[in-house]
This record gives C-alpha cells, sequence and structure tokens, in this order.
C-alpha cells in the first residue's frame, strides 16, 4: 500500500494531508500555523535601524539585506522540510503531492531536501489553504486515486 502525504500551503499556513490508498480521500495529519508570516513588517524588527561608525564626517546606519516577512517566510518553509523529511526518514510516506502558493513554492522547494524532492510526484502552485476538504479532493482526482 502506498501512502501519498498532500502538503498545501502559503507562508502563513500549511495543512498535511494523507491519503492511504484507493477510495481512503484525505486524511489531515497536521496543521501549521506561522503567525509572524502574517505581521507587518515593522512589527518584526525593532524601531529604527542600528547605527554605525564610517569612515567619513557621519555614521551610517544599518539596514537588512533581506526583508522580515521574507526571513519569516523561510522559516516557514525550513519548518515545513523538516516535518517532510522526518517523515520520509521515518517512512511515513513513499510520494508527496505538493500544493503551495506561487511566491512560497520556491521557498520550499530551496529548503527540500533531494531525497524529498525524488518523491515528490506533482505541484500545484495554487493557495489552497483556505479550500474545503471537498474543494481540494475534487482539484486532486487526477494525481490520486479518491
Amino acid at each position: 500500500m502506498s501512502i501519498t502525504w498532500i502538503l498545501v500551503a502559503n507562508a502563513s499556513a500549511a495543512y498535511l494531508y494523507a491519503n492511504y490508498g484507493p477510495k481512503k480521500g484525505l486524511q489531515k495529519l497536521k496543521e501549521f500555523r506561522h503567525d509572524a508570516s502574517r505581521e507587518k513588517g515593522q512589527h518584526l524588527v525593532s524601531d529604527r535601524p542600528g547605527h554605525n561608525k564610517s569612515h567619513g564626517n557621519g555614521c551610517g546606519s544599518y539596514i537588512s539585506s533581506t526583508h522580515p516577512k521574507q526571513h519569516e517566510a523561510r522559516t516557514f518553509a525550513c519548518q515545513l522540510a523538516r516535518e517532510l523529511e522526518h517523515g520520509r526518514t521515518t517512512n511515513s510516506y513513499q510520494r508527496l503531492i505538493l500544493v503551495v502558493s506561487t511566491p512560497f513554492m520556491g521557498l520550499i522547494n530551496s529548503n527540500m531536501g533531494s531525497h524529498v524532492r525524488n518523491l515528490v510526484s506533482d505541484t500545484f502552485e495554487k493557495d489552497y489553504t483556505k479550500a474545503s476538504e471537498k474543494y481540494l479532493t475534487r482539484h486532486l482526482e487526477s494525481c490520486i486515486y479518491l
């Protein structure tokens, strides 16, 4: 029996489903929330950039090269990739389907190891995190036997 995991995610929420075979439907395994990704950027950092001395008449200020919301999205993608890797090492699934929003898909892919990436059979760049299970199953009929 082949177990398929389906990860439905965006930068602030993710749901992990499993399909245990034909006529078994989807079963929700876990739900992940990353509220920091939903915060305004100004709430994620201190109120002013730090100051540093420069070789000249004035002083400069340090501005981070990464936007705080982008950093939080990377953190969440790393957390999800670790969860997928843990499932792979424990043989919890043999096949993986990614249903991830377009901007977040690149972060997920860059954090996934090659072994997990080899288990990915289908990818959908859509944000179905707010979709019902019934709606989701209709869109996944083409790649799994529900």
